[in-house]
């Protein structure tokens, strides 16, 4: 038997993904070595509140006067985006028909604007409510989009039990500001209408595993 064939029989997979950690190379250690510290507050409350010239930092994309958009500083996979209502809300009927309303919009806009900059092959867009359903944050409700390409899910988190991040985050945080502001300039372009969604279902807009 040729010796990587051998390798690989003699590997034994993992009966579930419990111990799978998502591993950036080298920034991310400060989250795998566990010295991050527990924020305090809500970080979908405080950090669209911030003055403007934060907003890279905090990666805001939009905060408008309804809902906000940020990238997650752990994300799944690169461009992984969170949209949230800026009313400290735990469930959505806890969110008045408006609100509502300008959150799907905003998460219209949010698909829209990855699609354009990204071009991913797919999307997983989704809502976890409360811990037991997986919610890292579960006091602010808040919807997933991660952007998904055939073949992202490789030999590495099966076999290695890790996932490697080819871009870092304030790169594609700075893609998708670009990219956003492109977009507002010229709505007729792809995506173009929808991402300028993002940024005005709140009025007032300015250019976190859940966090």
């Amino acid at each position: 038997m040729h010796v990587s064939c051998r390798l690989l029989a003699e590997l034994r997979l993992p009966q579930d993904n419990a111990g799978m950690e998502v591993l950036w190379a080298p920034w991310r250690m400060e989250y795998v070595g566990g010295a991050a510290a527990e924020p305090q507050g809500c970080i979908f409350c405080d950090h669209p509140a911030a003055p403007e010239p934060e907003h890279r930092a905090r990666l805001v994309l939009t905060a408008g006067a309804d809902t906000a958009v940020l990238l997650n500083k752990y994300p799944y996979n690169n461009g992984h985006l969170l949209v949230v209502p800026r009313r400290h809300a735990r469930w959505p009927d806890e969110l008045s028909d408006a609100e509502a309303a300008a959150l799907q919009g905003a998460l219209w806009g949010a698909i829209a604007l990855v699609r354009a900059v990204l071009r991913p092959d797919g999307l997983n867009v989704g809502m976890n409510l409360g811990r037991a359903a997986g919610a890292g944050i579960d006091a602010h409700l808040h919807w997933h989009v991660v952007p998904r390409w055939s073949g992202d899910v490789n030999f590495m988190p099966v076999v290695g039990q890790a996932k490697v991040m080819p871009e870092h985050v304030a790169a594609t945080y700075d893609r998708l500001h670009a990219g956003l502001a492109a977009l507002r300039a010229d709505p007729g372009t792809r995506g173009g209408a929808g991402a300028a969604t993002a940024t005005n279902a709140g009025a007032g807009a300015s250019g976190d595993g859940d966090r």
